[in-house]
């Protein structure tokens, strides 16, 4: 890989408790993840993947294993309470429920609340403030009570409190998933946007699967390991290996992958799975109907 940003090399986690003793999590995971790219971490629950993104912030500790994000080794012994600081303002996450992030009765003192933490000068949290308003398209509503917002505009104000903080890298952890589909578009537009016009590395933990579908890079979590791993015009064409292990594919995908299963044919050729997109299915589509 030209340019990791993160680089995770056999790490192992497990949550202990009581009545269940000990559970393994993670499994000697190994993974890297190119800077400024924008990543999809899929997989059934308990599978891992929001547990991965509490390491990488060091909300939770690694038994074993090493994490290393923009050079720094998070996993040393020797790392210093500034070094903590840091990663953890290089790594911002967005949490599923955006209520759970919103902090102040006003829009833009909620997105001032992160700089100001950190000590920034006030001539400085007021451009940032104005800047990430306007990047997650809410610049209107810097004055409204966040409480008064959809779902989708709550969501929004929850990224722009992080764009503020000016992190190189977010994780969204199921930011999407107690969203409306219009809410959904809405921040994944944002997602889209944060990481095409700002070179923000981006994971974004998702269920939904034509969300993942828009990303560079798909990475599938199976029982702490890695499942599969590559674009996603390659992943989700293992349709029956992901509904084995308990995901669905792109409606687009599962619908190529059923007409094949029902023995249709273009040219004598299965359709191919990796046209994800509306227009790519439907120009598939178009040529299996003009050759019969």
């Amino acid at each position: 890989m030209k340019d990791p940003f993160i680089k995770i090399e056999n790490l192992t986690f497990a949550y202990t408790d009581e009545e269940n003793g000990r559970n393994e999590v993670l499994k000697n995971l190994n993974l890297e993840i190119e800077r400024g790219s924008l990543v999809a971490i899929l997989g059934h629950n308990g599978s891992g993947k929001s547990t991965l993104a509490k390491l990488l912030n060091l909300i939770l500790i690694p038994q074993s294993g090493k994490i290393t994000i923009d050079g720094l080794d998070i996993t040393s012994p020797d790392l210093t309470e500034e070094q903590l600081f840091e990663n953890r303002r290089n790594i911002g996450m967005v949490f599923q429920n955006p209520d759970n992030q919103l902090v102040a009765t006003i829009v833009e003192e909620d997105i001032a609340f992160g700089p100001e933490n950190l000590g920034i000068e006030p001539k400085e949290i007021r451009k940032r403030v104005d800047d990430a308003l306007a990047t997650v398209g809410m610049t209107e509503f810097a004055r409204h009570s966040p409480h008064q917002l959809s779902g989708g505009q709550k969501q929004r104000i929850a990224i722009a409190g992080i764009i503020a903080m000016m992190p190189k890298c977010i994780i969204f952890d199921e930011s999407t998933a107690m969203l409306d589909p219009k809410g959904r578009r809405e921040v994944m537009d944002t997602i889209i946007r944060l990481n095409r016009e700002f070179g923000i590395t981006i994971l974004h933990i998702t269920h939904y699967m034509n969300e993942a579908a828009q990303c560079d890079r798909v990475v599938v979590i199976n029982e702490g390991e890695i499942e599969l791993d590559g674009k996603p015009k390659d992943v989700f064409t293992h349709v029956e290996q992901l509904q084995k292990i308990g995901l669905d594919v792109p409606q687009t995908a599962e619908l190529l992958y059923e007409l094949n299963c029902a023995g249709i044919k273009n040219n004598g050729k299965p359709l191919p799975l990796g046209r994800l997109s509306v227009d790519e299915c439907a120009n598939e589509i178009m040529s299996l109907m003009e050759s019969l």
